[in-house]
């Protein structure tokens, strides 16, 4: 698999043990503070690579130390950075995410460069090869300049999947409304499909997103797993529990993401690339950010079989 993932490129900081904002100017003790490459196109990038892809990283970072750590911890996975333009004028998109001992994470988001990337940054002759093209945020490129990237990729051969970034609603369907006909596999959460359809059952919103034109759509629920639905069968996949509970769920949804387009380049079905997407978003679950740990497709596989 020679993967291209597109869009969106995100440094997160993890702080574990956050009780509550401390009042004024006083400070409080965390248990860990860790960076972790991140962004529905960076997490889901790292993971691929973790799983044996050749990946390619395409967006816009900024020409800052946020942005040297965060083609650092991509490339130390072995991420081609390569097509990650920087700007001088822009800082790195970054969040810090606050995990509370229940498990709560809200969260602190800079766009940062991610808002300046076009499809003019992109080196088209640098794709030659790719099998597969992952757009991360198409709401940043607008869904015509998305539905054309999405359209030439199928033309080169390569297969196409799209994650959303921004929250669901009907508005933003309509933006990104151009790139369904041309996404063979749309990896949205079950919030995002609610708020995209306003429907309450989750097949039939993904039902609806099928009919506006995604070829599949593969919908991470959380604890309960996934859902992949086409024209013609509606799927659910459980979740692979974790012992003692998930550390931090923070880029499960991109590994997930990873996972099933990893299993799909392995030949195996929707339902089972599920499986296996499942399996990747445990493992990032029991660490940090989703670098953490020693997984890998081997340890993933072993996984699904047990």
């Amino acid at each position: 698999m020679k993967a291209a993932c597109v869009g969106v490129h995100v440094l997160d900081t993890h702080v574990i043990g956050v009780e509550s904002i401390p009042d004024g100017s006083d400070g409080q003790l965390v248990e860990i503070i860790r960076m972790s490459a991140a962004g529905t196109a960076g997490g889901t990038a790292l993971v691929l690579a973790r799983l044996g892809a050749e990946v390619t990283s395409y967006g816009a970072v900024g020409d800052d130390p946020t942005g040297d750590v965060l083609l650092a911890l991509l490339g130390r996975e072995g991420v081609d950075t390569g097509g990650l333009v920087r700007r001088a004028e822009q800082q790195t998109s970054a969040s810090v995410i606050p995990v509370r001992p229940g498990g709560e994470r809200p969260a602190w988001h800079c766009i940062g460069a991610n808002g300046t990337f076009v499809l003019d940054d992109l080196d088209r002759d640098a794709l030659q090869g790719t099998t597969h093209l992952h757009l991360g945020g198409p709401e940043f490129l607008g869904g015509p300049a998305a539905g054309e990237l999405l359209s030439w990729a199928r033309g080169q051969g390569m297969t196409t999947s799209v994650d959303v970034l921004a929250p669901g609603d009907p508005d933003l369907l309509a933006w990104i409304a151009d790139a369904l006909p041309h996404t063979d596999y749309l990896l949205p959460n079950d919030e995002q499909v609610r708020g995209f359809t306003g429907e309450a059952d989750l097949a039939t919103g993904a039902r609806a997103l099928v009919a506006a034109g995604a070829g599949c759509v593969a919908v991470t629920q959380g604890a309960r797993g996934a859902l992949v639905v086409t024209r013609d069968d509606v799927v659910e996949v459980a979740a692979y529990p974790v012992a003692g509970g998930p550390v931090d769920t923070t880029g499960c949804g991109d590994a997930f993401s990873a996972g099933f387009l990893r299993g799909l380049s392995l030949g195996r079905s929707p339902e089972d690339a599920a499986r296996l997407g499942c399996a990747t978003a445990h493992q990032v679950a029991r660490g940090l950010g989703t670098d953490a740990g020693d997984y890998s497709l081997a340890s993933v596989e072993a996984l699904v079989a047990s």
